[in-house]
């Protein structure tokens, strides 16, 4: 097996409130942590600030013969420009609102995503994301209904009406005092803004994210123009929609982008049936169906059965549609294999920790490594084999 030499990588991170560099600097550290249990040299580059999205350069080699500076090497040696095409911007958007602004638009995401049948398809498919998709709703409608208790409490036991007068006040503290501190532990306004971006994703009705996902692509398409042996091109969660955008938007421009490519699109806890699976994502459907297509494009989807932020054992392809399509090859892994003991214990019950486990820094050797798929020397097909070497012998 022919070893790679360079590669690039677009990478779509999930949800969070990270730019590219911070997204970098999580990416050096797991790659340290990759690199400790493998056994092998990591050099991670400072980011190019020149380049959008941000990049940077990872250079992996033999230990024993790792290049050091000014020095050649005899063994392997891979360089990999890591482009981050994060969707900060747009998280920073939907959370720029006042609290009162962040939950209705939350609590309209939601019905908007029970009106197009997205939450009847949760559980259909996956009654666990069905559940993590109720969850900040229902909490939040809870200290809603007893904030309005408290608020009504004098009332309801016969006083006078304007005892309200200092129940209502007491009602508002509970609410931002007590609720909205302790809803912060699950990220609970954070899921609000996850869910309107998912609905904006599936319409595609908002004209400022559509004009970002037609600028990443213009961006995207630039780095494609840099010669490689292969081209990673890896989503986590919402970032997978966000990449089936944007490479679909490359599909439909240029049908032939990726002739004489190597590519490999890896999903990982992939959240395009959040959007997918409304009733409006026509479009986004359409997208996932042309990457299917795609001769040049093999898709792999790494899911995991104890992260509850993902369709498992879901085919994503047949289900936006598209049965008769090549299907995208399933990786199922365990969290519990990658970590030791002590560390999957102290993570196990934060359900949005375990979902980011995909693009973090193993423990121990595993069948899934995101180090090693993006910047390591054999090429990312050999993850959809569970008998294949992730190192050379």
């Amino acid at each position: 097996m022919k070893l790679i030499e360079k590669r690039v990588v677009l990478h779509f991170p999930g949800f969070e409130p990270l730019d590219g560099v911070a997204h970098r600097a999580r990416y050096e550290r797991s790659a340290r942590q990759s690199a400790a249990v493998w056994g092998y040299s990591v050099e991670t580059g400072a980011a190019d600030g020149r380049s959008d999205p941000v990049s940077f350069v990872v250079t992996t080699g033999e230990k024993a013969t790792a290049p050091e500076a000014g020095a050649g090497s005899a063994g392997w040696q891979t360089k990999s420009r890591i482009h981050m095409v994060d969707h900060d911007t747009l998280v920073s958007r939907l959370r720029s609102g006042n609290t009162l602004s962040q939950i209705i638009a939350g609590f309209r995401s939601c019905a908007e995503i029970m009106l197009e049948g997205g939450m009847r398809g949760y559980f259909r498919h996956a009654w666990r994301f069905g559940l993590f998709f109720l969850f900040p709703f229902l909490l939040t409608a809870l200290a809603i209904a007893l904030t309005a208790q408290i608020a009504i409490l004098p009332y309801a036991l016969g006083f006078s009406p304007w005892h309200m007068l200092w129940s209502g006040p007491l009602a508002l503290c509970f609410f931002i005092f007590a609720f909205l501190p302790f809803s912060e532990r699950f990220h609970t306004l954070h899921l609000f803004a996850d869910w309107e971006m998912a609905v904006a994703l599936g319409r595609m009705d908002r004209t400022d994210f559509n004009g970002w996902l037609e600028d990443r692509a213009t961006a995207v398409r630039k780095a494609l123009d840099e010669e490689a042996d292969e081209y990673v091109i890896s989503s986590h969660s919402m970032g997978s929609s966000v990449a089936a955008h944007v490479i679909g938007i490359l599909l439909e421009r240029e049908p032939e982008i990726f002739k004489g490519k190597r590519v490999v699109f890896a999903t990982l806890g992939s959240a395009i049936l959040q959007c997918a699976l409304m009733s409006s994502a026509t479009l986004l459907r359409a997208r996932v169906g042309l990457i299917a297509r795609c001769p040049d494009i093999s898709w792999l989807d790494v899911q995991c059965l104890t992260d509850s932020i993902n369709f498992y054992k879901v085919p994503v392809v047949a289900v936006s549609g598209h049965r008769d399509a090549p299907q995208a090859k399933m990786i199922l892994i365990r969290v519990k294999q990658m970590l030791t003991r002590e560390h999957y214990r102290k993570i196990r019950k934060d359900q949005l920790r375990v979902h980011r486990q995909y693009v973090l820094g193993l423990d121990l050797k595993a069948s899934f490594d995101f180090t090693l798929m993006t910047a390591g020397p054999m090429p990312a097909l050999v993850f959809a084999d569970p008998d294949e070497k992730r190192m050379p012998g």
